[in-house]
């Protein structure tokens, strides 16, 4: 067996998944290949839509039980997850490392932040809740409760495949609700493995099975995930492109959706910018994860006084990074693409870029690593103006630098995308801070200072505006969006006063 399809098994032996078992009842299989070096690692099991409907109805049936389940006890289960996944980070991470290409610390980054995500949950499920509210009838009381929502559906991505699925399970689990979770078709081993992590916490508590894994080879079987009116609530996580699919369809039943789609993010660079720290947030911001982050830094906006001493220093960072194959290395900042099809969007976009005036400053081309997997250099490339391309998403490492010459311009080009996910300004002037995060800057979700866009703590609710969704996960109170919400009236007196007055 080659070594990294041999590595793969050994992780998932590890964490206790034996792919024999998890053979759905139609035997169908796929082959899941490695970015790494284009390589087969091992095959898994496929399911269609029957699968998918049982799935549904197994969720339905385990609800009643978790949703009158005390939320601390099912909080408990959410803190056993995090012990697991605290034991197995490193085999965690190596899955991730295969599926998508990332390098070590990010791939081990993404497993703390499904840790971070337990933790915070566990404490959630000890203190959410509505309030109690004046009525204006004496002897009467008024309250919010929070109930569990149901069965939900969880669409996830290829780029954060066990992340984003912790963002929305762990929270759902302490919420009361049940979970069928499609992942990408790229990601079907690292999915595994998180599922199995979490079927042995249910176990070691005596809880229902509560979590459902469906490994669909087309996207098209997940379908009954949006029809069902079981399905209380989709959380998809993708493109813009396909969130427009799946809202619609989702709201013509009535049913919720929590979207997470494109981004098309920007920084600011003002005159008063400590360029030191900017550059060093650009640079991850722009390259790190290989551009495959939906917060990844796409334009950059420079003040014209700044912008060519800007282009030069993030040149010269560009060309110190080592792009490569990341397994088993600690020295690679930037790993594969996840397919050849990035690396031609991301072609195509540069030519395109170059017939509007654009100018390629570094990178943009393919390095050969051995056999097989798509590598290539960030691209770092200037534009005299924001363009309809520049106003799309590419998703890989192509940076455009525009420039500005007043702080109005600037928020101006920074908003003039359909997409509103994560943005950033960098100035040591309070004023401008002031003006980016206020009411007529920033109309993005996440909207940082001196910081880049990329990378997000899980104590913030994460998520974006206009075409990015308007979807919020993880912190704040994103965990009502897996609750439904009672007024309640309660009347502990002996009279029946109508409110406002009436009398009837």
């Amino acid at each position: 067996m080659p070594e990294l399809a041999k590595a793969a098994e050994d992780a998932l032996t590890t964490i206790g998944v034996g792919l024999g078992r998890a053979a759905t009842p139609g035997g169908a299989t796929r082959t899941v290949p490695t970015p790494l070096t284009g390589e087969d690692l091992l095959s898994v099991p496929v399911s269609d839509r029957d699968d998918v409907a049982v799935a549904i109805e197994r969720a339905a049936a385990a609800w009643p039980a978790w949703a009158q389940t005390p939320a601390p006890v099912r909080g408990e289960t959410v803190r056993r997850l995090g012990d697991l996944l605290r034991e197995h980070k490193d085999t965690l991470a190596d899955l991730i490392t295969l599926e998508v290409g990332k390098i070590a610390s990010e791939a081990r980054g993404e497993v703390q932040e499904m840790i971070d995500v337990c933790d915070m949950a566990v404490g959630l499920s000890r203190r959410f809740g509505g309030h109690t509210l004046p009525s204006e009838r004496p002897g009467h009381q008024l309250q919010e409760t929070w109930q569990p929502l149901g069965p939900i559906a969880v669409i996830s991505a290829f780029n954060f495949p066990a992340a984003v699925w912790s963002w929305n399970t762990a929270i759902a689990l302490v919420c009361g609700d049940t979970i069928v979770w499609k992942p990408s078709e790229r990601t079907p081993l690292t999915s595994l493995g998180c599922a199995a992590l979490l079927a042995q916490a249910l176990t070691e508590a005596g809880h229902p099975d509560v979590h459902q894994l469906v490994l669909t080879a087309d996207p098209a079987d997940g379908a009954p995930l949006l029809d069902d009116g079981r399905i209380r609530l989709v959380s998809a996580t993708g493109s813009t492109r396909m969130g427009a699919e799946v809202g619609p369809r989702v709201q013509a039943r009535f049913g919720r959706t929590l979207l997470e789609l494109g981004g098309n993010n920007a920084a600011i660079v003002t005159p008063s910018a400590d360029l030191d720290l900017a550059v060093r947030a650009i640079v991850f911001a722009a390259a790190g994860t290989a551009g495959q982050r939906c917060t990844t830094l796409r334009r950059l906006i420079a003040h014209e006084e700044v912008v060519d001493e800007l282009t030069d220093r993030i040149r010269a960072a560009y060309e110190q990074l080592t792009v490569g194959n990341p397994w088993r290395r600690d020295d690679v900042h930037v790993g594969p693409l996840i397919h050849e099809g990035a690396y031609t969007a991301m072609r195509d976009a540069i030519d395109r870029g170059h017939a509007d005036g654009g100018q390629v400053v570094t990178g943009g081309e393919r390095v050969e690593v051995g056999p097989g997997g798509c590598y290539v250099t960030p691209a770092l490339a200037t534009m005299p103006e924001q363009t309809d391309l520049v106003r799309e998403e590419t998703f890989a490492p192509l940076l455009w630098v525009l420039p500005y010459t007043d702080l109005d311009e600037a928020i101006a080009i920074h908003n003039d995308v359909p997409q509103g996910l994560a943005s950033s300004i960098f100035t040591r002037d309070l004023r401008e801070a002031g003006r980016f995060t206020g009411p007529l800057g920033s109309d993005c979700g996440i909207v940082n200072v001196n910081v880049g866009p990329s990378g997000a703590e899980v104590g913030g609710a994460f998520g974006g505006e206009k075409a990015t969704g308007g979807g919020r996960e993880t912190g704040s109170d994103a965990w009502k969006a897996y609750m439904r919400r009672g007024t309640t009236t309660i009347n502990h007196s002996d009279e029946l006063p109508l409110a406002q007055g009436v009398e009837f």
